[in-house]
């Protein structure tokens, strides 16, 4: 049994006999009011999402899932693939547990996958993933006069971000994978 405090992504609660993963979630402190968390989760076996509203402080009851570190080897049209670096044994999930984080994925990732009845429940990437630059435009003379200090730079994985004007081609930076910015280059 846990409280809506320990609420975060790939959290797996029973609720209604069911499994469910917390795929999204948003802490709300009204002005006036208790406060609340209103989480998006979605059913382990059925596939269906819902939403789903607790009090602050409410009991939950949560599932303890096993944690595994898995490395991406390659996404194919509805599933992808992971492989366990101790065992080597690849490991087949659905694009749907996945979900937007697809796109920050690239071959050799380490990722921590959330396991339950030795099935992957979600995945977890790391916060910042970096990335080498694909596709860079040069910048333009007066850019930074207008106040347009970014372009849009595309990365290894065909990810399209927006970055500073002296970023170029070649160049190793990083992603934040919460918001999707750019994190910074790496130093060399």
């Amino acid at each position: 049994m846990g409280s809506t405090d320990d609420i975060k992504k790939g959290l797996v609660i029973r609720k209604d006999g069911n499994l469910y993963v917390v795929s999204d979630f948003n802490f709300v402190n009204p002005g006036k009011g208790a406060a609340f968390y209103k989480t998006k989760m979605k059913d382990i076996s059925a596939g269906k999402t819902i939403e789903v509203t607790y009090k602050s402080g409410e009991g939950i009851d949560t599932v303890d899932v096993y944690r595994q570190t898995l490395q991406f080897l390659y996404a194919g049209v509805d599933r992808h693939s992971f492989m366990n670096k101790d065992t080597y044994e690849t490991l087949e999930v659905d694009a749907d547990i996945v979900g937007d984080d697809a796109k920050y994925l690239k071959e050799g990732l380490d990722v921590v996958a959330s396991m339950h009845d030795g099935n992957i429940v979600a995945i977890e990437l790391p916060k910042k993933i970096q990335y080498t630059v694909k596709n860079a435009p040069p910048a333009v003379k007066g850019d930074t006069a207008s106040g347009n200090v970014t372009k849009d730079v595309i990365l290894e994985n065909d990810l399209e971000v927006k970055a500073p004007i002296f970023v170029k081609e070649g160049d190793e930076i990083l992603i934040n994978t919460e918001t999707g910015d750019y994190g910074g280059r790496v130093n060399e």
